[in-house]
């Protein structure tokens, strides 16, 4: 069917596009009539020569004038053949034309020559319909290589030999005895030369791709050609008899045009397929053409013949030698093609769709007594090389791998990169202690020291190892359990860890990687919600914020903490759409209480976020969506996202300050902790992770440590906030060494958005615990 944009062009140009489909379809079923009424006259005819002379001026040509309507009417609908059908049409109409002329110009006796005007018209008619095949060829091929030029000559010039030598020469050079024939009665048979020429052509160029309407309109062609060559023949021999069958033969490349029309459609924009033009259906054509030439030039061959149809032939010879090396050249060409597409640019090794091809062979041939591995390694350290030394450097170091661990492998075994700083080794026969001592010994080579552009530098390795056919069964589980393994062994920070399946789950680290696919559901789904925990002034006691933190309430595992989100999220690439959303409901919510209650939310930034120069737009976007203020949003940060790109996430958190955003530096103490960074850094109160506040009341050391931090936050004209407060004692001491803001068990666990308005309400009813919040006077010393 027509794309949408073809039904409104036909709208604006012709009406109602049903209407416009009717067309043809109505020119069709006119033809078939006029020339199956036509064919009612074939044999036996009515008496009268006037009768005669009109039966075959207007019922023969009416089939064609009804076709030219088709055609044209094509020409209006398929914008992108509208030259090839208004040629069609153009030229059936001068057939008509052209017929009609030569039938009058003969007489009522039908005794006398036909005129020249007529010859010119009907000569005129088969130029252009070569037009017409050139622009259905010109609609499907989107560029000519030079394989296809060479096709083309083959087949013109080994067919216009034959034609010439077969069909021509023989009248050209009559044997003792036979009559020469007229000049002009060898036009027509010379143009059906030259339209089989052009039929060979296509079919060397397009081979067996013929869709319908191409199919349809060669088929009409070679029904005129064979009318034409039998009509010359029986001339020649003084054996045609007008009125006869063989007229039906060009009425029948008139139906072909008509049906070809009626089903023309817009086609999409042909495609350049790169490659090697070879194959039975694509050089059947030019192998004939060849064969054919080699027959004409053949001595066995005795009838005189033109000279030219032996230059012909020697011409189509000469270009199938020439395709022959053309042939070669793409070949070889694209077998290049076929080797790069299968390498690695950069170091020379196998790449990702090469270790595809050769693993789906191993793990076919793979048994439970001839198992196969595959080592999947992942650079550590490789970042800082590239950020510190620059890509250049990073892409030596990459180049160094590959000879560096080929000496270790045997024969059979593949190493490849699969992108950035990960290598595979594809290991057949090999069981998984053989892969175990492998995976080591390449670690061991891996961790001697690199010289790259001068410097010497030492970088670490994560391999995971899977073997098949057990556990893994396909291609695509083996790449799965070696990348569990990998990630297992760069979490772990154990070097080199194979691959086990879990007793309960049958597969290790399946449910992180299922949970990446489930949570890119969760996020259209709306599967998300926010959990609040409540901050509180160590001061007075009022509550003085609320995090946010994300839940998922997952439709077969319940709810799920961000321990089970994060991380998957992170593998998954998905850090900042979830970001975003956690962004929208918890302005959501507090959208709901910021009327009666200025609690402002805190929401968590991913890296991803912090260097986002377009962040403060989509905040304040935010913010303007939900209806609230700047002071009611607070973004926390951890310290280690900054480092990722310093300025930049400087940048960034000066222009959230900048439109009244306030910012917070999460986990503080477990990062950099740079007393340089944190004067540089934009930011409204450090948040103390709790691995220094769960013994602040016990540990003097660890008392030390946050009464120093408070004061020199407090310098900085930073607040401070305590995570992590679990108990009465803690929070007591916490007030007392000066800490603003407590968050924490002791105050309140994290609730869902309803329970902790209802909880908001009570608190502001609620009277002060004075164990909670001590009242301490300024400047009062600890205890």
């Amino acid at each position: 069917m027509p794309e949408p944009e073809v039904d409104v062009w036909i709208v604006a140009e012709h009406g109602h596009p049903a209407t416009a489909q009717r067309r043809p379809v109505r020119a069709l079923f006119l033809t078939i009539g006029l020339a199956g009424l036509f064919a009612t006259g074939i044999g036996d005819r009515p008496d009268g020569a006037a009768w005669d002379r009109a039966y075959d001026v207007v019922l023969f040509n009416l089939p064609y004038l009804t076709a030219a309507w088709a055609c044209l009417a094509a020409a209006r609908r398929v914008r992108t053949e509208r030259i090839a059908w208004a040629a069609l049409g153009v030229s059936l109409t001068l057939g008509a034309i052209g017929n009609a002329l030569r039938v009058l110009s003969a007489g009522l006796q039908g005794n006398e020559p036909p005129s020249a005007l007529s010859t010119v018209i009907l000569v005129a008619g088969y130029l252009i319909l070569y037009v017409h095949v050139v622009g259905l060829i010109r609609a499907r091929v989107p560029r000519f290589h030079p394989s296809m030029w060479l096709d083309g000559v083959i087949a013109a010039l080994g067919s216009l030999a034959a034609g010439v030598a077969f069909v021509l020469g023989p009248h050209l050079y009559p044997a003792p005895g036979e009559t020469a024939v007229a000049a002009v009665d060898l036009v027509a048979p010379t143009t059906t030369v030259l339209l089989i020429a052009v039929l060979m052509v296509v079919g060397s160029i397009l081979g067996a791709r013929l869709d319908r309407t191409l199919f349809t309109v060669l088929l009409g062609l070679c029904f005129i050609c064979a009318s034409d060559i039998i009509l010359f023949v029986w001339k020649v021999h003084g054996t045609y008899v007008d009125g006869g069958p063989l007229e039906l033969g060009w009425l029948a490349c008139v139906v072909c045009a008509a049906a070809a029309a009626s089903g023309a459609r817009n086609r999409p924009a042909p495609v350049d397929r790169s490659g090697s033009r070879i194959g039975s259906r694509l050089l059947a054509v030019p192998l004939v053409c060849i064969v054919a030439s080699l027959v004409v030039l053949s001595p066995g061959w005795s009838p005189p013949m033109p000279a030219i149809s032996a230059w012909l032939a020697i011409g189509c010879v000469l270009a199938g030698i020439a395709r022959i090396a053309v042939t070669f050249h793409e070949v070889r060409g694209f077998n290049q093609v076929k080797q790069e597409s299968r390498t690695d640019e950069l170091t020379g090794l196998a790449n990702r769709r090469a270790l595809l091809e050769r693993a789906q062979r191993v793990v076919a041939a793979a048994t439970a007594s001839c198992p196969a591995a595959l080592l999947l390694l992942d650079l550590d350290g490789f970042k800082e090389v590239n950020d510190s030394l620059g890509h250049r450097a990073g892409d030596d170091l990459l180049r160094q791998i590959g000879p560096r661990l080929r000496g270790s492998l045997r024969a059979d075994d593949m190493l490849a990169r699969l992108g950035g700083d990960e290598f595979a080794v594809l290991l057949p026969a090999a069981g998984v202690q053989d892969a175990q001592a492998l995976a080591d010994r390449l670690r061991e080579l891996l961790l001697e020291p690199f010289t790259v552009t001068g410097v010497r530098l030492h970088v670490g390795v994560s391999i995971g190892v899977s073997t098949t056919p057990a556990p893994a069964a396909t291609v695509e589980e083996l790449l799965h359990c070696a990348d569990v393994a990998m990630y297992t062994a760069k979490s772990a920070r154990e070097g080199v860890h194979v691959y086990v399946p879990d007793p309960v789950t049958g597969t290790a680290g399946s449910d992180r990687l299922r949970t990446m696919e489930e949570l890119r559901t969760a996020l259209a789904e709306d599967e998300l919600a926010v959990f609040l925990q409540p901050q509180m002034d160590l001061r007075h006691g009022g509550i003085v914020g609320a995090e946010a933190l994300v839940r998922w309430h997952h439709p077969t595992r319940g709810l799920l903490s961000p321990g089970h989100l994060l991380p998957a999220a992170e593998q998954a690439g998905l850090l900042r759409p979830l970001t975003d959303r956690v962004l929208e409901l918890a302005l959501a919510a507090a959208g709901r209480w910021w009327a009666d209650h200025k609690v402002p939310v805190s929401v968590n930034l991913s890296a991803a976020n912090v260097t986002d120069l377009d962040l403060p737009d989509k905040v304040a976007a935010a913010l303007r969506r939900h209806g609230l203020p700047a002071l009611a949003l607070t973004l926390e940060l951890v310290e280690d996202t900054l480092m990722a790109d310093p300025e930049r996430g400087r940048t960034v958190l000066a222009d959230l300050r900048r439109i009244g955003v306030r910012t917070s530096i999460d986990d503080y103490g477990t990062g950099y902790s740079s007393l340089a960074y944190l004067r540089h850094l934009p930011a409204d109160e450090l948040k103390l992770d709790q691995s220094l506040t769960a013994d602040v009341d016990r540990d003097p050391r660890a008392a030390a440590i946050v009464q120093h931090t408070v004061a020199l936050a407090h310098d900085l004209g930073l607040r401070l906030v305590a995570e992590g407060v679990e108990t009465v004692a803690t929070s007591a001491t916490l007030a007392r060494l000066g800490c603003d803001v407590a968050q924490g068990y002791a105050i309140a666990h994290p609730m869902p958005v309803e329970e902790f308005l209802r909880w908001l309400v009570a608190a502001d009813s609620a009277l002060v615990d004075e164990t909670l919040v001590p009242r301490l006077s300024r400047g009062a010393a600890p205890a």
